[in-house]
């Protein structure tokens, strides 16, 4: 949750013409890692859980993505980017490791 809450300060200085575009979608993926952790915790079975934290992880991905494309158009300085990638690094190296150790 920390780091949706950051991604999204972080896209409040993004130019207002990508507002539909990098911003929304820097949001969302960001919002969703979370969401995705949240709804497969609650599923009955383990393989709905796997999938789940399978979502999340692929949203981890997606904001990387959006970090990369934000540098690469200069709307975050590199102190930024190597921040937040290395919070998503550490996200997503425990929510992979979670994923391993659920039986």
């Amino acid at each position: 949750m920390d780091l949706a809450e950051e991604i999204h300060e972080l896209t409040k200085k993004f130019p207002k013409e990508e507002l539909f575009n990098l911003t929304s979608q820097s949001n969302r993926s960001a919002d969703s890692i979370a969401l995705n952790i949240a709804e497969g915790s609650i599923s009955q079975t383990s393989p709905e859980q796997h999938r789940f934290l399978g979502y999340a992880i692929r949203s981890i991905a997606e904001v990387v993505t959006c970090l990369y494309k934000a540098k690469r158009r200069k709307y975050i300085s590199q102190e930024e980017f190597d921040k937040n990638y290395k919070d998503c690094f550490d996200l997503m190296n425990m929510t992979i490791g979670f994923k391993k150790n659920m039986n």
